[in-house]
């Protein structure tokens, strides 16, 4: 299973600590872990997953590997700027959302197009679709949204 990890490159204290407890959850349920690679809640989640014995891919927006997070086992540069956030929550069978800018924003945007289920953290609001469904799932802590990304992954 692979599960993505999107959010800000900055972030606060609290931000980092939930991205590096979401991640020590996805390693200690055997998923791979995705993320663009960088700093900020990119760098935190790789960290726990790494920490926990889990498995990290990058996905870069540069052409190189400078300035990759030292927690990725996989680290691949694409050149394609922002527009790798699209590989980021392609390559997911669930997304998770903390915190986050206008590039979260439109990874949260891209996933739900791919009918890829999106669980936040502290992250956007986006509201209800046509039909009344809650766009993003909330979860409430780090165990909480790695268990609802599983569970939405396997179907």
């Amino acid at each position: 299973m692979y599960i993505s990890v999107i959010g800000g490159s900055k972030c606060s204290k609290e931000i980092y600590e939930l991205a590096y407890k979401v991640g020590r959850e996805i390693a200690k349920r055997k998923a791979i872990l995705i993320c663009g690679g960088l700093s900020g809640v990119m760098d935190a989640s790789a960290k726990g997953a790494k920490e926990a014995g889990g498995i990290t891919v990058g996905i870069l927006q540069g052409d190189t590997r400078i300035g990759a997070s030292k927690y990725l086992d996989i680290s691949i540069p694409t050149g394609m700027g922002e527009a790798r956030n699209v590989l980021v929550v392609k390559a997911a069978d669930a997304v998770i959302a903390i915190g986050g800018e206008y590039g979260t924003l439109s990874e949260i945007a891209h996933s739900l197009k791919m009918n890829t289920p999106v669980i936040g953290l502290e992250t956007w609001d986006i509201g209800e679709d046509e039909f009344g469904k809650t766009r993003i799932i909330k979860a409430d802590n780090p165990i909480s949204a790695v268990e609802k990304a599983y569970e939405l992954a396997k179907k």
